[in-house]
């Protein structure tokens, strides 16, 4: 039976985006002779038809390498909790009855949806009200526990790992305390990853709050031993025991989500006041988001894109597509963004930066 599909991209972008469309159109126009239409800017293109097209063979041609993606994302696109200007204030209306509807207009067979907890959670209530809906899981924090990785996750990665080994050779040269801030709301795995990789010195995660003391004593032995330098990673959302988050920009009727940001030069302060250091400190920021995705993010991409399709020609809906071990499978969408991926503050990974002497802030 010929069908058509619909591909969205929704929240922050990433490294493997391009795969993923790539791989949806290709398998479903190669291998099943299928229509896709694509959507533009998220859950947002539902609620206008002029931002869904035709996605063909040539359309996806030469993108496997690009970072971001083609059809354009934003974090902000909540069909269920949209906000609207009226009468000079914004107001948040339902929208989703609409989006069904362009849905049913578009004669959609099957909805792909790509994104993390965020996007996943929404594809999951339009799947409760008849879309059929197969969701791809993507984000550079790693913290969607249906899958063991998510792709954009390894380039952010290799993103921060080479930040760190630039660090390095300046913070050694000028006997510097050099902090790289990274992404990583609620899950540490970005710095703890690159923090291991990268040979950090102290490394401070959401999933282990830190003691300042003890940061600063650590630092004070590198120093007594010779080590005039240290190298820190600290996760975006990483908090002192017994304080909270640092916020860059609080939650509005715009945002309903705040924006987290300053860790670093927060815990550049507390280091200059217990010693005598010079500190300095990088936000990689949007960086890690960007450029071209790595051998695996693009194979993982690509992977998801094909079992994507023959999830849609399965009838498998309310489903994602996940990674075990070696093996793609499927997962429902509701059991994946039940619960975030976090860090185990008593895991193996955690053991391993402790016996390598990084200090984790405890």
């Amino acid at each position: 039976m010929n069908k058509k599909i619909g591909i969205l991209t929704g929240g922050g972008d990433c490294p493997g985006l391009n795969a993923v469309i790539r791989g949806v159109v290709k398998s479903a126009i190669i291998r099943h002779g299928w229509e896709v239409i694509g959507i533009e800017d998220g859950f947002d293109g539902l609620l206008d038809l002029d931002k869904c097209r035709s996605l063909t063979l040539e359309s996806v041609r030469g993108i496997l390498p690009r970072g971001g993606t083609i059809l354009g994302t934003t974090n902000r696109g909540n069909p269920f909790s949209y906000p609207k200007e009226q009468d000079g204030k914004i107001v948040i209306i339902d929208q989703s009855d609409k989006v069904v509807e362009n849905v049913r207009t578009l004669g959609l067979d099957a909805l792909i949806a790509i994104g993390g907890e965020g996007s996943l959670k929404i594809a999951l209530e339009l799947a409760k009200k008849g879309v059929p809906v197969v969701g791809v899981p993507k984000t550079i924090d790693n913290d969607l526990r249906g899958t063991d990785f998510t792709f954009g996750y390894n380039t952010a990665l290799e993103t921060a790992t080479d930040a760190l080994d630039k660090l390095h050779t300046t913070a050694e040269s000028h006997h510097r305390v050099m902090i790289l801030e990274v992404m990583g709301r609620y899950a540490g795995w970005i710095a703890l990853e690159s923090g291991i990789a990268g040979g950090a010195d102290v490394i401070l995660i959401p999933e282990i709050p830190y003691d300042f003391t003890r940061v600063c004593a650590a630092i004070k032995k590198r120093s007594d031993r010779g080590s005039r330098f240290s190298i820190l990673v600290a996760a975006e959302g990483a908090f002192p025991v017994g304080g909270d988050r640092v916020v860059a920009k609080s939650a509005d009727e715009r945002n309903a989500i705040e924006r987290l940001g300053g860790v670093g030069q927060y815990v550049a302060k507390q280091i200059e006041q217990c010693l005598e250091m010079d500190v300095r400190v990088t936000v990689l920021g949007h960086l890690q988001r960007g450029g071209s995705p790595t051998t695996f993010d693009r194979a993982l991409g690509s992977r998801f894109g094909t079992k994507a399709v023959a999830m849609v020609a399965a009838g498998e809906f309310g489903k994602m597509a996940c990674l075990r071990g070696r093996t793609i499978g499927t997962v429902s969408i509701e059991d994946a963004v039940r619960d975030l991926n976090l860090v185990d503050p008593e895991g193996e990974i955690v053991r391993t930066a402790e016996d390598l002497g990084i200090m984790l802030g405890r």
